[in-house]
């Protein structure tokens, strides 16, 4: 038990370290570049290239190089991006963000594999139901990951913290922030002051050191891990082919559950992407300035943090369907919320409520998503976990698409619809997945009452 927590822990903090960078930076870019939509280009760019990755390479790579060695590579594509951020323009971005995405897709692909293949592992030893075992090690992994959060937009605050203050906000720029905030309005009231290039460095140094950290743990201390083979009996099988484990993304498609599910990762890619897009450019660095970003995002980061923890322990108790019922009611009202507030600097509180309720929700979509991927489609977890990918960079793709030309009031609407729908689909999921069992179990009690009157007539003739 404790080699295969010591291996959760180790990938864990690999992508704490990882994500403290490139969180932070994240959040940052459409605050950061907003001259001529440059952050948000980038962000779309950036997962347009995931989206692509996430439909051919996982599979290959995650075959061919193994879970660790999947991540490690990938990691270094993280680093990149920090890397072209000290020159930044149209070409440095846009060519590092391609990398980064092809990188994406297959991280965390790896690591979703990595955690069900170990946990069903660690389940087989210790004769736990393997769900509860993988459920487990996710809330583990995403307590860590999402705590990242806390420590990059920390630090983003503290370096930013020492820009000179602009003075207050006016009146005019506070009734174009939040839902009523249109790009592509004749006059943009909306602008962000830009810190000074020495604290940019001086942010991007730190960013940049903690993804290499994030290389080297994971390089050095993270044990492979092998899942074993289902019947051991039997000649060993060839590797399928080439072009069967490229098009095996696709070939689960078939499966009308996963076609049912896929709007769960998009509308996943869609809410973080409202957030990291949105929430921090037309309500928090429009009423309150840039340097309060890090600070909101922190309290969003400490809630879905400490709550992926939470749902990893008492999603036995509860069941999954509860989780999920409990995440959409908290983000419609939070979504609801957004398109009545006019946000003024005399209410600090609710930027921070707003955030720790939009945490709260969503992680119930990471921790609960992943499980469910890797629970329904034990068989194909590779190509099941890259179609999560895919949808959740879909989502991403469409957020940053439209973030330039939509007005944000029409983009809450469009969360509040996919999200529903979702919903909706999850739940046919939900009742197929009911009837499977009840069809299991009526199985078995037959061919149990059929075994009962076999003996019973045995033993009548015996004693005939």
């Amino acid at each position: 038990m404790e080699r295969s927590l010591k291996n959760v822990v180790v990938v864990s903090c690999g992508f704490f370290f990882l994500f403290l960078a490139y969180g932070g930076l994240q959040n940052l870019q459409s605050s950061l570049y907003s001259e001529d939509g440059l952050g948000v280009a980038t962000l779309s760019t950036l997962y347009s290239s995931v989206l692509l990755s996430s439909m051919f390479l996982p599979p290959i790579l995650i075959k061919r190089c193994g879970c660790k060695w999947t991540i490690v590579g990938s990691m270094c594509c993280y680093v990149t991006f920090c890397l072209g951020n000290f020159h930044a323009n149209w070409y440095t971005l846009i060519s590092t963000s391609i990398l980064l995405g092809m990188g994406a897709g297959p991280l965390w692909s790896a690591q979703s594999t990595y955690l069900t293949i170990l946990g069903n592992l660690q389940a087989e030893k210790v004769g736990k139901l393997g769900k509860d075992v993988v459920n487990q090690y996710f809330g583990i992994f995403f307590l860590i990951f999402q705590s990242s959060g806390v420590w990059g937009n920390l630090i983003s605050s503290l370096v930013f913290g020492r820009t000179h203050s602009e003075g207050p906000v006016s009146q005019g720029q506070l009734t174009s922030c939040g839902a009523n905030d249109c790009p592509m309005a004749p006059e943009a009231t909306n602008v962000t002051h830009r810190p000074s290039q020495q604290l940019i460095y001086t942010l991007l140094g730190i960013y940049t050191g903690s993804g290499v950290l994030a290389i080297l743990l994971v390089a050095i201390f993270l044990e492979p891990v092998a899942e074993k083979p289902k019947k051991q009996g039997k000649k060993r099988t060839k590797s399928p082919p080439f072009w069967s484990t490229l098009l095996s993304t696709f070939k689960l498609f078939r499966d009308k559950r996963l076609c049912l599910l896929i709007l769960l990762p998009v509308y996943s890619g869609l809410q973080l992407g409202f957030l990291a897009g949105e929430y921090t450019r037309s309500y928090v660095t429009c009423a309150l300035g840039i340097h309060f970003v890090g600070y909101v995002m922190i309290c969003f980061s400490a809630f879905t943090s400490l709550c992926s923890l939470l749902y990893g322990k008492i999603s036995k108790y509860t069941g999954r369907a509860v989780l999920y019922v409990l995440g959409a009611a908290t983000q419609l009202s939070c979504i609801i919320v957004l398109l009545l507030w006019s946000p003024t600097t005399s209410q600090l509180p609710v930027f921070f409520i707003l955030s720790g309720l939009w945490g709260m929700a969503d992680a119930v979509w990471q921790t609960q998503n992943n499980a469910l991927y890797g629970v329904l489609f034990e068989e194909n977890k590779e190509a099941a976990f890259a179609n999560y990918r895919l949808g959740e960079a879909l989502g991403f793709v469409i957020a940053f698409g439209y973030s330039s030309f939509l007005c944000v009031n029409t983009k809450l609407y469009i969360l509040f619809s996919v999200l529903s729908v979702a919903m909706v689909a999850y739940g046919i999921v939900e009742h197929l997945e009911y009837r499977a069992v009840c069809k299991v179990f009526a199985a078995k009690g037959k061919s149990q009452g059929e075994e009962d009157e076999e003996d019973e007539g045995g033993k009548m003739r015996t004693e005939m």
